[in-house]
């Protein structure tokens, strides 16, 4: 039996890869990372408190911070109103309360404040002394949970 060797008359698809796809998904990948990087300053150009060598010794302590006292705010229910009470000093009503903050602020702002309430005062009453702290100019308020 014989055969022809004859070119197939229909055209065969190529197998090569177009490459307009793979380049419009290296632009996309480029794009995405540059739109997640973050342009912050490198770590090792922030001002930081690392002794640098020959600019003192080594075997000097640092210096000590001093302890600073926390501000905390407590919340009691007594009756139908809330008493407040910031550290020792009694607070009778919530302009006292603010007053008092507005003047601790003034002294250190940077102080940290606990709230600490009672559990049967209402949540609203505990987010009035949150933001009488707030306004007074602290910006490190917390609250504080029982346990139990």
């Amino acid at each position: 039996m014989r055969t022809s060797w004859r070119p197939a008359t229909h055209s065969q698809p190529t197998l090569g890869a177009s490459m307009t796809p793979m380049i419009d998904v290296v632009f996309l990948l480029l794009i995405f990372f540059v739109c997640t990087a973050s342009f912050q300053p490198v770590e090792a150009l922030l001002p930081g408190d690392l002794l640098i060598s020959g600019a003192g010794s080594i075997d000097a302590p640092p210096e000590e911070q001093p302890q600073l006292e926390r501000v905390v705010i407590h919340a009691k229910l007594v009756g139908d109103a809330v008493a407040w009470r910031v550290n020792e000093a009694d607070c009778p009503t919530d302009q006292r309360l603010r007053d008092l903050l507005a003047q601790l602020a003034g002294i250190d702002s940077s102080l940290p404040v606990v709230i600490d309430p009672d559990r049967r005062v209402q949540l609203g009453r505990v987010i009035d002394g949150f933001d009488a702290a707030r306004s007074a100019g602290f910006t490190d308020v917390k609250f504080a949970a029982s346990v139990d």
